[in-house]
């Protein structure tokens, strides 16, 4: 089912500090981006559906189970968060042992973790670095590591922290067929994002966080397309919706491919 029902969450590092104010939200199987300003409890969020922080008050369901009641290794099991900064999951001497800590961690035998830990690597395009010592590989080589290492795992749901940050065209392409991928095996995928053109172009459902609240939720087209209730967020629309509405495309599209169709179907004319 990989359904995660969200009531009336609060946190707080700091108690006088509120980062989460009241979140109500049902995450499902569709893949979901989630966006939102620096400082708006994206991260915090995340970190309250693995379980790494627990709720000061609400409560979040995991296929109808509070998470309360389960420990963190039994999350692990369920929820894979692959971390902004892969460094803060890196510390094995090469890669492909790195890969294999997590199906290890949760129950795997040592040929299932080579295995599986193998099949990450290579959708990710690493097989051939599996010896080699992660810190010798670049930042967003490293960013891929960690991704695998969760992919290892075969996790019902899994979360992505600003997986595009620091990768190339190509990059982006192999995360966008890996989550592609992660939802055709009927998986959960969320995502935060900082990239409105990804998250416009590869997410079905789009979540605004603002100041630890929760601001719009819906399809992307009609997420994005509220163009004044993103500015109260500080956050633009993706280049290809404002593209097509300053050509005078109608149909808030959300991609430069339907931008090129449109113009291909002479829907308008370039000025």
């Amino acid at each position: 089912m990989n359904k995660l029902e969200i009531e009336k969450l609060h946190f707080a590092y700091d108690k006088a500090t509120p980062v989460i104010k009241g979140i109500d939200l049902v995450l499902d199987d569709r893949k979901t981006a989630i966006i939102g300003q620096n400082g708006s409890g994206k991260t915090t969020f995340v970190k309250l559906l693995k379980g790494l922080l627990r709720p000061d008050s609400g409560r979040i369901l995991l296929d109808g189970t509070d998470l309360k009641t389960l420990t963190v290794a039994q999350i692990a099991k369920k929820i894979g968060l692959v971390f902004q900064n892969p460094d803060d999951q890196i510390f094995k001497n090469t890669v492909l042992d790195e890969v294999m800590v997590g199906p290890l961690n949760i129950g795997q035998s040592l040929d299932e973790a080579r295995a599986s830990s193998r099949a990450a690597l290579a959708q990710v395009e690493l097989v051939e670095v599996e010896k080699v010592n992660p810190y010798d590989l670049n930042l967003a080589q490293r960013k891929m590591v960690a991704l695998a290492s969760i992919l290892a795992m075969d996790t019902p749901i899994v979360i992505f922290d600003e997986p595009t940050m620091g990768q190339d065209v190509a990059g982006k392409a192999i995360i966008r067929k890996v989550i592609e991928n992660l939802q055709a095996e009927g998986k959960a995928v969320l995502c935060i994002l900082h990239d409105m053109d990804f998250a416009a172009a590869v997410f079905e459902r789009v979540v605004v966080f603002s100041q630890g609240q929760l601001l719009l939720e819906g399809e992307a087209r009609e997420v994005f397309s509220k163009k004044d209730t993103l500015q109260q967020a500080y956050l633009d629309q993706p280049q290809a919706m404002k593209i097509a509405q300053a050509l005078g495309i109608p149909g808030n599209l959300l991609s430069v491919e339907e931008v090129m169709t449109a113009i291909k179907e002479d829907e308008v004319k370039l000025p």
